[in-house]
């Protein structure tokens, strides 16, 4: 049973550590005061501490003390985003044009939280590894963990992620099974006509004017040659061309994002994408530069996994607490963890539109709610005292 007076008072701790966290952003890779207050604190709790995977990555371990060598693992990412920050806090960004708009700044201090927790009481067996992950936000720095030998160096049977949610209320939490979130790929186009006067648009061929029917074909072509029972979604988010307003440009260039749910449709909509932008550009006369990136693969939560999640939630909250959230279109790299181990990624309530914590993530308005801290936190510990107890998993 968790020692409610002490993790009470721990949670009471990290507040200011989160808070600490949140007016020092860094974006990905660029973590390094995050990194530095992870490293100190957890060296203040006695844990043995491993940095440098991912580059600003930090790895704790804290033993049980029942033995044993099974292992999970727990994760947190750091990195901040490239935003102004509108709040009017005391805790608000020190630096211009960034800050925690995603509520990273919470995740870390409920690991922390926890971490020190289950550093004074150890009631568990075997081994938990606390991982601080840099460059979640497009960064793909869970991939880079992994590459540079997080699973080799830290041998883990099962890894586990959380994520605070506006539109979800204090005290709630969400751990659906199967496919949660989903793949994202990223796209940038460069499309090059031939510039020339604007009052003689015939002699030359308008970049402007390809680009816009390439951004309508590609929400014609999601809209009528994607399943309706598929989920895709297509949205251009940046255009870029021209400098002048009586010259017709000769390149233009398109940023955007691609989401699916299904490996199958990944592929597919990647090919497909290709073939539909060079047919348009090619129609008007125009060439076209594509640079088709892959993110993330779909996040996917297994049923077991997601089963144990629950309960603990339910332990925890109540019945009433734990709620369905349903399959959602952001993406999140912490799906290529779940791809090598087995594992649940949880949403934990951050509070409603219009309520403390209820803007939405990457808005400029985003804070994350102190008041959901000790709820993360109490899920980390009985999560591993549940799953490092008598009623574990069994070791694969």
């Amino acid at each position: 049973m968790i020692v409610e007076e002490d993790l009470r008072v721990m949670a009471e701790e990290a507040v200011e550590w989160r808070r600490a966290l949140h007016r020092y952003p860094g974006t990905s890779f660029e973590e390094f005061y995050a990194s530095d207050f992870v490293v100190s604190r957890l060296e203040e709790m006695g844990v043995e501490v491993h940095r440098g995977l991912g580059g600003t990555g930090v790895v704790g371990v804290i033993e049980g003390r029942g033995g044993g060598n099974r292992a999970l693992g727990l994760r947190a990412d750091m990195d901040g985003l490239d935003m102004e920050e509108e709040n009017e806090v005391e805790w608000a960004s020190c630096y211009e044009g960034k800050m925690h708009a995603c509520g990273h700044d919470g995740h870390m201090a409920m690991l922390l939280c926890a971490s020190n927790y289950l550093s004074k009481h150890r009631n568990f067996s075997g081994r938990c590894y606390v991982i601080f992950q840099p460059g979640e936000e497009g960064g793909v720095g869970a991939r880079r963990m992994m590459d540079e030998g997080l699973f080799r160096r830290f041998p883990m049977e099962s890894v586990w992620g959380l994520h605070c949610c506006p539109g979800m209320g204090v005290g709630e939490m969400s751990a659906d099974s199967g496919v949660v979130l989903a793949a994202t790929d990223d796209f940038r186009l460069k499309i090059r006509g031939r510039g020339g006067h604007a009052s003689k648009p015939h002699l030359g061929c308008d970049s402007l004017v390809i680009g816009s029917h390439v951004i309508q074909g590609l929400q014609s072509w999601v809209s009528r040659f994607v399943d309706p029972l598929e989920s895709v979604v297509v949205s251009v988010c940046r255009i870029e061309g021209g400098r002048a307003f009586n010259v017709i440009p000769e390149f233009v260039e398109l940023e955007g994002t691609v989401r699916t749910l299904s490996r199958d449709m990944h592929d597919i909509v990647e090919e497909e994408f290709s073939r539909l932008v060079r047919g348009i550009v090619s129609m008007y006369g125009g060439d076209v530069e594509i640079e088709y990136e892959r993110n993330t693969p779909p996040l996917y939560n297994g049923e077991e996994e997601s089963a144990v999640a629950g309960e603990v939630a339910r332990d925890i909250l109540g019945a009433s607490g734990v709620v369905v959230k349903g399959t959602e279109m952001g993406g999140e790299d912490f799906a290529f963890m779940l791809e090598e181990k087995p594992g649940c990624f949880v949403f934990l309530g951050n509070g409603f539109e219009g309520e403390k914590g209820g803007a939405g993530v990457h808005t400029t308005r985003f804070d994350f709610n102190d008041e959901a801290l000790i709820w993360g936190a109490k899920y980390w510990v009985g999560l591993v005292e549940k799953v490092l107890g008598s009623e574990g998993f069994e070791e694969r």
